[in-house]
C-alpha cells in the first residue's frame, strides 16, 4: 500500500515491496482495533487496555496506520477509522478481517511468505520452514485453527454455493459424494436445490462431525450424511458424482492425481467427477498469481489452467467433459475412461 512515507522514497517500488504496513494492518485486524474504536475506545491507552498490549508499541502502530490512511487522528491521542479502516471491523459485510488475522488459519500461514526464498531455492513450501510442520499437520494439532479454516474456506464457498448448486444437473447423479467437502457447505446447497439428490461428505474426523451437525440442523440428516476418512483411502463407491471443490489446487501434480484415481476407482462407468475451482480458462496466465503463489507456500500445491487440469485428468484416467460457469467458479466435468 502506497503512503506519503514510502512514496517520499522508493517510489512506487519501495511502496510495492514494502511489509511495514501490510504488518501493521494485520495486527490491527488481529486485535481487533477496528471495532474497539467503533466502541468508542479511542486513545492508545484506552485500547492497549482492552487489547491487553503495550500501550508505547500499540500507539506507534496506530500512528503509522494513520500516515496509511487506515486511521484518523483528528485530535491530539484520540484515532478514528477511515473508510478503508471501516473494512477491518467484524460486521463489515466483506468481511475481510478474519482474513487477516495473524492468529487465524490464513493470516498465519500468510507470514510464511518471509521463506519463499527458500521456496524459490528448493522447491519445497514455505509453511514448514516457518513453522516446523506442515500445513496440514498446523492445523489438525491446533482446534482452534482448524476452527478457524472451516469458518474461512465455509464463508467464502458460501457465497457461490448458490450459484454452484444451479449451474449443473446434480438431480440427475442419483447420489453425490463431495470429496474434501469439510462442514457440508457446499453439499447443503446442492440438496437443497434438488429435492430427489442424496450426498456424503467424505473428510478427516473434525470436518465430518461437523457436517454431520450441519446436516441435521439444515433438515437434511435423511439424505446426507458424513464418512470420516482421507481421500487418500477408497472413496465411498458406487455415486454418480463425485465433487473436488477447492482440493486438487491444494496439491501438486502427484497428490492431485492420487485423488482423482480414487475418484476413477469408487466412480461407475455412468460416474462423473466434477472438479469446482476459481474460474479458469485455457489460456496459461488466466489462473491468479497470487493464489498460486500461496499454494506453493503453503502446501506446493498450484493452480491449473484448464489445459492443465486435463492433463492432469487424463494421467488419472479421466476425459474433460463440460465447463460451466458458477459464480467466481468453474465446474469442470470429468468422465472415467472405461
Amino acid at each position: 500500500m502506497a503512503d506519503e512515507e514510502t512514496t517520499a522514497w522508493g517510489g512506487e517500488l519501495w511502496a510495492a515491496a514494502d511489509l511495514v504496513t501490510p504488518m501493521a494492518i494485520r495486527v490491527a485486524a488481529t486485535l481487533r482495533l477496528a471495532d474497539h474504536i467503533a466502541a468508542g475506545r479511542r486513545t492508545a491507552r484506552e485500547l492497549a487496555a482492552a487489547v491487553q498490549a503495550d500501550e508505547d508499541a500499540l500507539d506507534r502502530v496506530l500512528r503509522h496506520l494513520v500516515t496509511a490512511r487506515v486511521l484518523t487522528r483528528a485530535e491530539p491521542g484520540a484515532y478514528g477509522l477511515t473508510p478503508l479502516g471501516e473494512q477491518l471491523r467484524d460486521d463489515d459485510p466483506r468481511g475481510l478481517r478474519p482474513w487477516l488475522d495473524l492468529e487465524g488459519a490464513v493470516g498465519r500461514a500468510e507470514t510464511s511468505f518471509v521463506q519463499l526464498l527458500h521456496t524459490v531455492r528448493t522447491g519445497e513450501p514455505a509453511f514448514p520452514q516457518q513453522f516446523g510442520r506442515p500445513f496440514w499437520d498446523d492445523l489438525s494439532a491446533d482446534p482452534a485453527l482448524a476452527a478457524s479454516f472451516d469458518a474461512l474456506m465455509g464463508g467464502r464457498l458460501g457465497a457461490d454455493a448458490p450459484e454452484i448448486a444451479t449451474a449443473y444437473p446434480w438431480g440427475t447423479l442419483g447420489h453425490v459424494v463431495d470429496v474434501g467437502g469439510g462442514t457440508g457447505t457446499l453439499l447443503i446447497a446442492i440438496l437443497r436445490a434438488h429435492a430427489g439428490l442424496r450426498g456424503t461428505v467424505v473428510d478427516l474426523p473434525g470436518p465430518a462431525a461437523r457436517a454431520e451437525a450441519a446436516f441435521a440442523s439444515a433438515g437434511l440428516a435423511d439424505r446426507a450424511t458424513a464418512h470420516a476418512g482421507s481421500f487418500f483411502d477408497p472413496l465411498p463407491a458406487g455415486a454418480g458424482g463425485y465433487v473436488l471443490s477447492g482440493v486438487l489446487h491444494d496439491w501438486d501434480d502427484e497428490g492431485a492425481g492420487r485423488i482423482l484415481r480414487r475418484c476413477v476407482e469408487a466412480a461407475p462407468d455412468t460416474g462423473r467427477v466434477l472438479v469446482v475451482e476459481d474460474a479458469i480458462g485455457a489460456d496459461r496466465d488466466t489462473p491468479s498469481t497470487e493464489g498460486d503463489l500461496r499454494m506453493l507456500c503453503y502446501v506446493r500445491g498450484r493452480d491449473r489452467t484448464l489445459d492443465e487440469l486435463a492433463a492432469l485428468a487424463a494421467r488419472a484416467g479421466l476425459d474433460a467433459g463440460t465447463v460451466a460457469p458458477a459464480g467466481t467458479r468453474s465446474i469442470i466435468e470429468l468422465l472415467p475412461r472405461r
